[in-house]
């Protein structure tokens, strides 16, 4: 990346929502998710926001659960997400925003030939800040900088924002569909990590149907190991092979498809989020959670306090 110069480029914050666009077609709006389904009705307030935008526009943007000054947590949008016709009640609840990042259609015209600087000017254009909804719908910000070093500072500040990381764009980049190198950059924040106990394992799927490769790893509470993540990625096909023998050899309960097994295995974790949950024992819930490395060298009782992890909720230093 660093053969580019950063003046070359626009960032925004990399959002931890819902990928969508949309579209103005005959007065009416409709939204469409990533995977190619039509959103009509789930997302009333945006559509109703949206009514006065011109005909032949096409937006690209991401939905976001939002409160009054920040994001609201994903699980919270996944509950807008599952309801076709959403209640008066969860409208109120789990409020969104829609906000727009690119224009790829203007007046009816194909803009995606166009340089994202032409197409980020033509969406300033629109001002949906200044609708009668503006906390429905927004342009993305956009920050430039002098040098990498000063983007790597910016990046850092994410979580302040409730974001993941930054989205880089050249400002001559056409609009790409699939993995897009060189024109859009993703620099998310460097992740949070943990060292935790396997205590629950079940077997994977697909290839794996064969493996126990899924696993429920916990921290400590006082004296006790308290469940707070699952985990299956992250481990070598010989590492995977060698913790299912062990699993095999070593359950102490069975639930179901689930195995308990003794509290010997130690996992270092990485996650990108950290948010309250009363949904789970911890009371807490973490976003990705992936698997590291197998920490061969710490014994259970060296893995991490939940404490400490909540600290890490709070913005302290986990130490």
């Amino acid at each position: 990346m660093h053969e580019h110069s950063a003046t070359d480029y626009l960032a925004e914050w990399k959002w931890d929502g819902i990928r969508a666009q949309l579209i103005r077609r005959c007065g009416r709006t409709y939204l469409w998710s990533r995977g190619e389904e039509l959103l009509e009705g789930r997302f009333p307030e945006i559509e109703l926001a949206s009514q006065g935008l011109p005909d032949g526009l096409v937006l690209d943007g991401e939905i976001l659960a939002h409160g009054d000054k920040a994001p609201l947590p994903f699980t919270l949008l996944q509950k807008r997400i599952q309801r076709k016709k959403p209640s008066s009640k969860i409208l109120q609840e789990v409020p969104v925003l829609f906000i727009a990042f690119d224009v790829l259609e203007h007046a009816g015209q194909d803009l995606r030939g166009e340089s994202y600087q032409i197409r980020r000017k033509l969406l300033e254009t629109l001002e949906l800040e200044s609708r009668l909804t503006p906390k429905t719908l927004r342009c993305s910000e956009v920050f430039t900088f002098e040098d990498w070093e000063s983007l790597v500072l910016k990046k850092d500040q994410a979580r302040l924002y409730g974001a993941e990381g930054l989205m880089l764009k050249h400002l001559q980049g056409r609009y790409e569909v699939g993995r897009v190198t060189g024109v859009w950059w993703k620099s998310k924040v460097t992740p949070y990590t943990v060292d935790a106990v396997l205590v629950y394992a079940q077997r994977g799927h697909g290839r794996r149907a064969g493996l126990f490769s899924d696993y429920t790893f916990a921290l400590w509470d006082q004296d006790r190991l308290v469940p707070f993540a699952k985990a299956y990625s992250g481990l070598t096909n010989e590492e995977l092979a060698l913790v299912d023998r062990w699993i095999k050899e070593n359950t102490t309960q069975r639930f179901g498809p689930v195995h308990e097994v003794p509290a010997q295995i130690v996992m270092e974790l990485a996650f990108e989020n950290i948010q309250e949950s009363n949904r789970h024992k911890s009371g807490i819930a973490v976003r990705f959670p992936r698997i590291l490395r197998w920490r061969q060298d710490k014994r259970p009782e060296d893995a991490d306090r939940l404490d400490a992890i909540k600290r890490m909720l709070k913005g302290e230093s986990p130490g």
